[in-house]
Parts: C-alpha cells; structure tokens; sequence
C-alpha cells in the first residue's frame, strides 16, 4: 500500500509502523525519509548496521565515525539502497545535531523534566521549557563541524539527489 501526499511532497514518518518487525532493505516502500533525523533508531536492518560506527565523543572518535558512516553511505549508493544511504545519511546528520547539543549542554539535556510517554522518540520540546545554554564544550564544537562537512557532502552527492528523486517518484 502506497500512502502519498495528494500534493506530491514527501510523506512524513509514520511512527505507527512496527519497525522491530519490518525490514525495510525488503520493504522500501514502507520506508518515508520524514523530516530531519525521523526514524534514524527505528529503521531495520540499517539502524543496526549503522548504530555501531555512530560515535562523537572527541573530535578523534567523531572522524573515524563520520569516516565509517560516510564510507557505508557511498556503499549503500553503489547497490543503489536509497534506504540505506537515506539512513547513512541521517546518522551523520544525528551525530551533528548530537554533537552541537552537548556542546551546548554539557548533560545533553536541552529540555527540563520527562519527555510525555506518548512522545517517546520523537524530536522536540512538547511543551517543555527550553534550559538556558552553557559554556560551548570545544572538543564537542568541533565534532559538530567534523559530522556537518560529511552530513553536507552526504546530501549534496550527485547519486543520491538522483536515487532520492527516483525514490520520491516510485514511492512519494
């Protein structure tokens, strides 16, 4: 089953799937890219071939990590896996956004109390306040700037603008 925009845009996620039980390497038509780092820990079989190389800690670790995520994503391009490359590329993506994070929260807490139960996984505030920003860690900056140059060169790939494009046509 095909679920499409009526206005051609890209699907969102659609967090109601069973992601524990679908392999979407076998089911790409299940597979909706979302918006930013949406489904980046759910997706299976590459959440788990991905998860294991995704590190940020030092600037070191972030560049054998993005090293490693980048070098998957170019192999997922050859074997025309749009998924894959998608997913690759959101890793880099999470280990930007990851990275900015702690390097403005040295906890990595952006948000004060809980997320709602109802929002686990999902990204945002949900009505909880924003905690004020620390003093930027410059280890954790500078993994940022080592994940974004390989998260933009990632997006901007010749082959991958052209299987995404392919892919939004066949599946929306």
């Amino acid at each position: 089953m095909l679920r499409r925009y009526v206005t051609g845009k890209m699907r969102k996620f659609d967090y109601s799937l069973n992601y524990k039980a679908l392999n979407l390497r076998e089911r790409p038509d299940l597979y909706a890219i979302g918006r930013g780092e949406q489904g980046v820990l759910l997706v299976e079989p590459y959440k788990s071939e991905l998860l294991p190389d995704w590190r940020f800690r030092t600037p070191e670790i972030a560049r054998a990590s993005s090293a490693a995520l980048y070098a998957k994503f170019l192999e997922y391009l050859a074997a025309e896996d749009f998924v894959g490359a998608d997913m690759a590329r959101k890793f880099l993506q999470m280990g930007y956004t990851r990275s900015r994070r702690y390097a403005n929260y040295r906890s990595g807490k952006k948000y004060d109390g809980p997320v709602p139960d109802d929002k686990k996984g999902q990204s945002g505030a949900h009505g909880r306040d924003q905690l004020p920003r620390q003093d930027e860690d410059p280890e954790k900056a500078e993994s940022a700037r080592i994940f974004k140059a390989a998260y933009e060169e990632a997006k901007a790939h010749p082959d991958y603008k052209k299987q995404k494009a392919a892919f939004l046509e066949r599946y929306g």
